[in-house]
């Protein structure tokens, strides 16, 4: 805590108020083009997540108008697997982007601190991945980007794709090299490696390799550069995942093999399209609902507790709440006592006892639990169906009696 409050100190755009509207608060995450900051919209007293990119865009006109450009098309975007942008601009040397706070975690936080998921976890993540991306595909646009750590999942298990744009509008920088793959390597498709054209079936591309990492833990080619691991999805297709990872339905194995074909007519053609198949899967197989945990240690929270500090530090006569304590699913958590194991049960579905080390029992109340609230609802039709015929038997029974 204390390197990290030594670092928020040190940087210089902390306490900043960009465009006479968004204070930059405390550092979420940084990479080599940009960081992502908690901030406030001064204007509506609303917290946001301000994007600031490198101050070397500055001086770039084409970066700067592919920027504006791809920023308000995607701020047209709704839909709840989309994180909203709210506005852009340039504040001296540092374009930004203001978005919605998400506060929670990343995908790749979440793989990290848990390993891989089981199917019905891994269906809960891509429906709203995908439904983000089809209303994107929809509308023209193409993420590029697709991988863990452009997912958020939120505290309440909200599932967001962000950094729509980004990439093309880096692309097309000035002073992007040549040699530079632009995504990241181990889940670009590979036209985007040959030729760097991207359309949606790249970003189905892209949701595969995710759907393998998900299920396996690893993603399917690697490498001593990413160079190599780039250009190995040239002459390789992707294996399925049951041949890394005990338990995985033959279903998912055939989701992830066609969102990986090499060309890209055999893949689905859009994002809208592997929804479909996807929803089709969590029908045959009968997987129940599912709230994807945010991570515990995530970047974000480890930001916000930060800014809470600072805030009580520097309240002096107004009064200061203190946040609630953060509630976290027990979903995927496991002890001795919380589930008892049925291993003829679990293997009646065509699936290992056990999934990726998770007793596939938790599956399988899960979904009995569902069968019960069915059968309750049956049971009360019934009788209020029965009902409504006694008393229509009684009267009509009766009728010339009451005539």
């Amino acid at each position: 805590m204390c390197s990290v409050e030594t670092h928020q100190q040190s940087d210089p755009l902390a306490g900043a108020v960009l465009d006479g509207r968004y204070r930059v608060d405390t550092l979420i995450a940084t990479g080599g083009m940009s960081g992502v900051y908690r901030g406030l919209d001064l204007r509506l007293d609303r917290p946001v997540a301000l994007k600031i990119m490198d101050s070397r865009y500055a001086g770039d006109n084409q970066f700067l108008t592919r920027f504006q450009r791809e920023a308000r098309a995607v701020a047209r975007l709704k839909d709840p697997g989309l994180v909203a942008v709210y506005d852009q601009g340039i504040d001296g040397h540092h374009p930004f982007l203001v978005m919605e706070l998400v506060e929670g975690g990343t995908l790749r936080e979440l793989l990290v601190e848990r390993g891989p998921m089981p199917p019905h976890a891994v269906a809960a993540v891509l429906a709203p991945v995908l439904s983000g991306l089809s209303v994107a595909h929809h509308e023209g646009l193409v993420h590029r980007d697709v991988k863990p750590e452009n997912v958020l999942i939120s505290d309440g298990g909200d599932v967001k794709i962000a950094d729509f744009g980004l990439v093309r509008a880096i692309a097309e920088a000035k002073i992007t090299s040549t040699s530079v793959i632009l995504g990241t390597a181990a889940y670009l498709s590979p036209e985007q490696v040959s030729t760097g054209d991207a359309t949606p079936a790249s970003d189905v591309y892209g949701v595969g390799i995710l759907t393998y990492e998900l299920l396996t833990g690893s993603t399917p080619f690697t490498g001593d550069t990413a160079l190599t691991v780039a250009y190995q999805r040239m002459d390789h297709d992707v294996a399925p995942p049951s041949t890394v990872i005990g338990g995985v339905p033959k279903q998912f194995d055939e989701l992830v093999l066609r969102a990986t074909a090499r060309n890209p007519v055999d893949r689905y053609p859009d994002a809208e399209d592997m929804a479909a198949e996807l929803e089709a899967i969590v029908d045959e197989l009968g997987l129940p609902d599912f709230r994807v945990p945010a991570p515990q240690n995530s970047a974000q929270h480890l930001s916000a507790e930060v800014h809470r500090s600072r805030v009580s530090q520097n309240a002096t006569t107004d009064t200061v709440r203190p946040a609630p304590p953060r509630q976290h699913t027990k979903a995927l958590t496991r002890g001795p006592d919380d589930w008892q194991t049925d291993e003829s049960e679990s293997e009646s579905y065509g699936v290992a006892a056990q999934f990726a080390g998770i007793e596939m029992s938790e599956f399988y109340w899960a979904r009995q639990r569902a069968k019960r609230a069915l059968f309750f609802w049956v049971i009360a039709v019934l009788v209020l169906t029965g009902s409504i015929a006694a008393a229509a038997w009684t009267i009509g029974s009766n009728l010339s009696n009451l005539i």
